[in-house]
C-alpha cells in the first residue's frame, strides 16, 4: 500500500474506534494547546514591549534609583533601594553632562486624570506627564499639530500643554485644528494647548495618546514633593557611542549625587536596547514551564494513544491475518498501524495549535498590540506530534506485525 492508501486505512480506523479516538486526539489537543498557547502569549507579550521599548530608539538609556529597576534583584539578594532622583539632580545633570546627546527629565504625576472642555469630559484614566523641552526628540514622538515647549516654558513653567489624539477625539469631536489655543481643565488647572502629538497607538493594552504632557516645572508646582522621583533620559547623537555615554554619565552622577569614592552606584543605568534583553532573560524559566506542562500532557496522551493501538491490534487481530494471507509482509502491516498513530496524533495537533493561536491571538489583542503567527512553534508542534505517533505507536505496530497469519485467522 502507499502512503495516500495507509492514510485512508488509518482514517477508516478512528471511525471505527471514534469515541477512543476523539478522547485521546482532544488529550493530544490540549497539550499542544498548553504548549503552543502559553509560547505563543509570551511571544506576543515580549513582541508588544520590544515595540514600546523600541520607540526610545537604540541610542538612548534611562536612569532609575538602585532597587527600582526591571532586574528587582542579583541571585535572591535585593539590592538597596537608592534615594530617589530629585529635580535639582536632573537640572544639575543636564546643566554639566558635557556629551554629545539630549537630555530629557520628566515627572510622572497622574495616571488617573480627568480632562475637560466646557461640559465635557474625559474618564479618569489620561495619564499626565511633566516634560522638558527634550521629551519629545528623546522620546522618539513627534507632534502633528502646534509647537513643543521652549526651554523657557519648561524650566519657568507655565499653564501649557501638548495633548494625544484620544483627547481631541473625546472633547473636540476629533478636529485637531479646533482643538489648538484652546482651554482644558485637569485637576481645576487651566491650560492652553499649544501641540497635539501624532497618533502613537497602544501598546501593553494601554493607548498611548491618551496623555497630557504639561512643562516640568509646572508639574513639579502641582504635584512634587521632596521625595518625588524624575525620570532621566539620554539619547546620544551617534548610536555608537552609547557605551561612552553611558560611562561618561554614571561619572557625573555620582558626583551629583554626591557619592564617596568607596561607596556603590545607589542608580542604575539602561539601554533601551537593553531592556527588552532582561525581560526575555526573565521569560526563559516561563517558557520551561510551559514546555514542560505541554511535554508531560502530550506523554499522558501518547501512553493512552498507545493503549488504544494495542486494543486496536487485539480487536484486528482476525482483519490482519486476512490482510497477511492476502499478501501484506510485517513491513506493510507496520507501517500501516504506525500510520494510524501519526494521524490520531496530527489531528489532534491541528485542534491544538488552532486553540493555541487563539489564545495567543486573544492576549495581543487584550494588549493592544500586534499578533504574528507563531510558525516556529506551529512547526515544533506538528513536529512533536509526528515524534509522539512514532513512539506510542511502535510496539503496537511491531506486535501487529509479528503476528502468525494462521494463528490470527484462528481467532475469533
Amino acid at each position: 500500500m502507499n502512503l495516500t492508501e495507509n492514510i485512508l486505512q488509518a482514517l477508516n480506523a478512528v471511525r471505527s474506534n471514534l469515541l477512543r479516538s476523539i478522547l485521546t486526539l482532544l488529550i493530544i489537543a490540549f497539550g499542544i494547546t498548553a504548549l503552543v498557547g502559553i509560547l505563543t502569549a509570551i511571544d506576543s507579550a515580549i513582541f508588544s514591549l520590544s515595540d514600546n521599548f523600541s520607540r526610545l530608539g537604540a541610542n538612548s538609556f534611562s536612569v532609575y534609583p538602585a532597587g527600582q529597576s526591571l532586574k528587582g534583584n542579583r541571585g535572591g539578594r535585593k539590592s538597596k533601594a537608592g534615594e530617589s532622583i530629585s529635580f535639582d539632580q536632573v537640572m544639575n545633570f543636564k546643566e554639566r553632562f558635557e556629551y554629545p546627546a539630549k537630555i530629557s527629565g520628566s515627572l510622572f504625576c497622574d495616571r488617573g486624570a480627568v480632562v475637560k472642555y466646557k461640559s465635557e469630559k474625559t474618564n479618569p484614566t489620561v495619564r499626565l506627564v511633566a516634560v522638558d523641552e527634550n521629551y519629545l526628540d528623546v522620546k522618539g514622538n513627534a507632534l502633528a499639530y502646534g509647537r513643543n515647549f521652549t526651554a523657557a516654558e519648561a524650566r519657568n513653567g507655565g499653564n501649557k500643554a501638548i495633548v494625544g489624539t484620544d483627547i481631541i477625539k473625546n472633547l473636540f469631536d476629533d478636529n485637531a485644528e479646533t482643538a489648538l489655543g484652546k482651554n482644558i481643565s485637569v485637576a481645576n488647572v487651566r491650560y492652553k494647548i499649544i501641540g497635539i502629538q501624532e497618533t502613537k497607538g497602544a501598546s501593553m493594552g494601554r493607548s498611548e495618546d491618551n496623555i497630557v504632557l504639561i512643562p516640568l516645572l509646572t508639574g513639579k508646582r502641582y504635584y512634587g514633593n521632596a521625595d518625588s522621583n524624575y525620570d532621566l533620559t539620554v539619547a546620544v547623537t551617534n548610536t555608537a557611542d552609547i557605551d561612552n555615554g553611558v560611562a561618561a554619565a554614571t561619572g557625573l552622577l555620582r558626583n551629583v549625587r554626591r557619592l564617596k569614592a568607596a561607596q556603590e552606584n545607589d542608580f542604575q543605568i539602561f539601554k533601551s536596547g537593553g531592556l527588552v534583553e532582561i525581560i526575555k532573560d526573565n521569560t526563559v524559566k516561563l517558557r520551561a514551564g510551559a514546555a514542560a506542562i505541554g511535554l508531560i500532557t502530550l506523554f499522558g496522551a501518547a501512553i493512552g494513544l498507545m493503549n488504544i493501538m494495542l486494543v486496536s491490534v487485539t480487536e484486528r487481530t482476525r482483519e490482519i491475518g486476512i490482510t497477511k494471507a492476502l499478501g501484506a509482509t510485517k513491513r506493510n502491516i507496520l507501517i500501516q498501524f504506525l500510520t494510524e498513530a501519526v494521524v490520531i496524533c496530527q489531528m489532534g495537533g491541528i485542534v491544538g495549535i488552532i486553540f493555541g493561536t487563539l489564545i495567543g491571538f486573544a492576549v495581543s489583542a487584550a494588549m493592544s498590540g500586534p499578533f504574528v503567527i507563531p510558525w516556529a512553534w506551529i512547526t515544533m508542534a506538528i513536529g512533536i506530534c509526528m515524534v509522539v505517533g512514532l513512539l506510542s505507536g511502535l510496539y503496537p505496530a511491531l506486535k501487529a506485525a509479528q503476528l502468525d497469519p494462521i494463528e490470527s485467522l484462528r481467532y475469533e
